[in-house]
């Protein structure tokens, strides 16, 4: 199955001011994190953020939420969205969660398998979740994957949300996100 424009969603999972610099790669994550949200939010793709205990993690990172006119975030105590039943109704419409963020054995962890469990199609984004550790991320990942998500890249995502060249939407796209080093 692809990902299709107008079933997706992205949720941004705990991406906060006092968990980012525990995790491994900390700062590449965050801009490859950045990079996905702006070419979502180009791509008319709802975004939603989470914030896991921000009294003690703080909130979403000012870099990420500035990239939307009008970001919405929700906050919650329990590791998993979906257990702390924080999510709007409108976010409960779609069929397709594209998931990344911190920790991957943990908060994406927790959340993806909820997100199973009610019978949405989940992709998480390999090159845009972490955890403090490699091998945390490469285990969340994998357990993920085994439950039935999806393992993909940043790229595979914005591809897929286009679905064809020769648009004028790809062009952006292509001039923004696929020109030059990217994170």
């Amino acid at each position: 199955m692809l990902i299709a424009s107008g079933k997706a969603m992205l949720m941004v999972v705990d991406v906060q001011e006092r968990l980012v610099p525990a995790i491994e790669h900390s700062e590449r994550l965050n801009a490859r994190i950045q990079w996905l949200v702006s070419a979502c939010h180009l791509l008319a793709t709802p975004i939603l953020f989470t914030e896991q205990y921000p009294r003690g993690l703080g909130h979403t990172l000012p870099a990420l939420t500035s990239l939307l006119e009008q970001p919405e975030v929700v906050q919650k105590m329990h590791f998993s969205a979906v257990a702390a039943n924080c999510l709007p109704e409108r976010w409960q419409q779609h069929q397709q969660v594209i998931v990344c963020g911190m920790e991957a054995h943990v908060c994406v962890l927790q959340t993806v398998m909820g997100m199973l469990a009610t019978g949405k199609e989940v992709f998480v984004v390999a090159d845009a979740v972490g955890s403090r550790t490699e091998q945390n991320r490469r285990l969340g990942l994998d357990r993920m994957r085994d439950a039935g998500a999806r393992i993909v890249s940043r790229e595979m995502v914005i591809f897929e949300l286009m679905h064809q060249a020769g648009t004028e939407q790809f062009r952006t796209i292509s001039r923004r996100f696929l020109v030059g080093k990217q994170p």
